[in-house]
This record gives structure tokens, sequence and C-alpha cells, in this order.
């Protein structure tokens, strides 16, 4: 007869194969690819610095766990975030990993909090301000992931053509940032680059993948 514990302990090893498709930085970067919007195999190889093999062979490995979802679209195959609970995982590992691990204190000063210590603003705070009218939220991820899904109001400007592209942005008004998450530089850099100007400049706590799996407004240029 069948111990009952066994199908506990095949449930838990089920458990296993998604935290061993966590237990990789290239994956944990394609799982934040792929929540910006639906990608191919070889936009993922290259934003990611990988060769389409490996990024295959790495998708693979987080299409079996269920983190992510594809579908061919002529010659390629497209990716994308399987649910929303896949982002809120993602965020789990990372309170997680802040709390028990003193390397990420030492990345987070050495970095990001040189670049900009101040408070982010909160996803509440934001709705508030955009529905008072108060602020300017620049979207600075590349155009493409704009297209695929943004924050209703935000207006894109890559980090690479901030520059010159400032006379567009209001001077008496505070300018917040985002990009693709928590940890994305782009949005540290351009609040950094807007302080430097004389722009009171803030950052979104977070980015657009956890907006959208915080089931907030969402908008699409995407036919």
């Amino acid at each position: 007869m069948m111990s009952s514990a066994n199908p506990k302990r095949a449930v838990f090893e089920q458990f296993a194969v998604v935290a061993r498709a966590l237990a990789n930085p290239h994956r944990v970067e394609l799982i934040e690819l792929v929540a910006q919007g639906e990608r191919s195999v070889e936009d993922l190889a290259r934003l990611s610095g990988l060769t389409v093999t490996n990024a295959s062979q790495h998708l693979h490995l987080l299409r079996r766990a269920g983190l992510v979802v594809a579908r061919r679209a002529g010659k390629h195959v497209l990716y994308r975030v399987g649910e929303r609970d896949v982002v809120d995982l993602l965020m789990a590992v990372r309170r997680t990993a802040e709390r028990g691990i003193a390397e990420i204190d030492k990345i987070v000063e050495s970095y990001f909090h040189a670049r900009d210590k101040l408070e982010p603003v909160s996803h509440d705070e934001l709705a508030n301000r955009l529905r008072d009218g108060v602020v300017t939220l620049i979207d600075v991820r590349p155009g493409e992931e704009f297209v695929a899904g943004h924050i209703p109001g935000a207006v894109n400007i890559p980090l690479d053509e901030l520059p010159r592209r400032l006379s567009e942005l209001p001077a008496d008004r505070t300018i917040i940032a985002y990009c693709r998450g928590p940890y994305c530089v782009f949005a540290f850099e351009a609040v950094a680059a807007l302080r430097a100007q004389g722009y009171d400049a803030r950052r979104l706590a977070d980015g657009y993948p956890q907006w959208w799996a915080a089931q907030r407004p969402v908008t699409s240029a995407v036919a």
C-alpha cells in the first residue's frame, strides 16, 4: 500500500522543479525580459547576452516549470511570462534574499544607492499623483517594450534618448521614471541624469511587470 507521505513528496518534487528553474541568474533575467512583453528567442538572446542555443535551453527549462509560455509565429518561437503570479514569485524571492544575504546590501549600497538614496514612489502615490495631474511619468525602457505594454499616461523616453529629449520635460513638475523592475539600472541612471540637470526626479519603487502583476491599469499599442 502506498505510504501517505509519497504523494506529498511527489508534489514537493514538482515544487523543486520550479526552484531549480530559478536557480540560475540568466533564467531570472529572461523572466524579467519576457515580463515586459512577448519576445522571440533571438531577441531574448540578444538582450541577455546569450547565444540563441543557450537562451533556448534556458527558456525550455522555464517553460517546463510553467514560468513562461510559448507560441510559434512563422519561423520564430515567441515567449511571454506565464501568469501574474510569476512576477509575484520573483518579488518574494527578492524580499527573502534581501533579508538573508548580506552581499545584496553591499551591491545595493555601492551601485543603486549611490545613484538614488531617496525613498522611491509607491504604486498608490503614483496613481494619486497621476490622477491629480501633478507629475510627468516617463518609461525609460526600449520602445518595443513600451509598445507591448506600459502604465497609462507614461511617455516613452528610452535612457539613451534622454539627453537630447530633455526639452520635452517640464522643468516645474516632478518627473517619475520607471523601467523593467526594482533593480533595473535604466530608472536609476535616468533619475541621476535628470537631477544633474536640475529636475525634481523620483523613481517608481519597481517596474512595469510589478504594476501589471498588481492588476493596476496598463495600456498597449499592440494591435
